[in-house]
């Protein structure tokens, strides 16, 4: 079995001897029951990590790792960005997770005109929170060493502005004419998949981000939940484009 990661400070991440405490030493100590001579790995979430193992542990929430080996890995081409609609309850978490673990990217939370679920105020303040600390803590699972970034909720408008950067932009829908497993993709750059809510992409949406430079494309015969959708995309992408290989 791989060994677990934690998340550290990137000034922990180098040669020698190294200090894990607070909430990541606690976990390590008083949750996985890490003792000495077992393997670890620490990493910024950033694309460093510090591959080691344990040589002491003290208290509750304290650990020492001896650093053998610091990897830098290089961002991943290309990469993918979902803009994920609002789904309803803890579904949006669900989508987070799932999506961190198959290797998106970054994640754009979305108001659609057609989502059930509305982020405003401090509600969307602590929406926003336990989807990025679900990237991250399932970016811990998921062994990365690259944590997707979860970025502040888009309009559609803003959206449509990404969607004008990128290097293949494409909208999940049922009644698209082409499905996403033949569409062209590109080696380098920056794929966007727009994931729409439960009651579909409104066609003004549409027809915003086909202006982007956006088509519409779809998945297979089913149609998939908009917690769901990206996942699936994602494997579809990634498998395609070299990354799963």
């Amino acid at each position: 079995m791989s060994a677990p990661v934690f998340l550290a400070d990137t000034a922990l991440l180098s040669g020698g001897t190294v200090v894990l405490d607070g909430p990541e030493g606690r976990h390590a100590v008083s949750v996985r029951r890490l003792c000495p001579g077992e393997e670890v790995v620490l990493t910024d979430g950033a694309g460093t990590g510090a591959y080691g193992s344990v040589t002491a542990v003290e208290g509750k929430d304290r650990l020492e790792v001896t650093v053998r080996e610091v990897r830098v890995e290089p961002e991943p081409q290309p990469a993918l960005t979902v803009v994920q609609a609002l789904p309803k309850g803890d579904r949006g978490e669900l989508a987070v997770e799932t999506m961190t673990e198959a290797g998106v990217d970054a994640i754009v939370p979305w108001a659609a005109s057609r989502a059930v679920t509305r982020w405003k105020g401090e509600r969307a303040a602590k929406a926003l929170g336990k989807w990025r600390g679900t990237a991250r803590e399932a970016g811990k699972q998921a062994r990365r060493l690259r944590f997707p970034a979860v970025a502040e909720q888009a309009s559609s408008s803003q959206v449509a502005a990404l969607l004008a950067e990128a290097d293949f932009a494409g909208v999940l829908h049922e009644e698209g004419a082409v499905p996403l497993a033949t569409a062209p993709l590109p080696s380098s750059g920056r794929i966007v998949l727009v994931v729409g809510p439960e009651g579909g992409v409104a066609p003004e949406e549409l027809e915003l981000f086909a202006q982007a430079g956006a088509e519409p494309f779809r998945l297979g015969p089913s149609v998939l939940r908009t917690s769901t959708a990206g996942t699936a995309a994602a494997a579809v992408v990634l498998a395609r484009s070299g990354r799963w290989g």
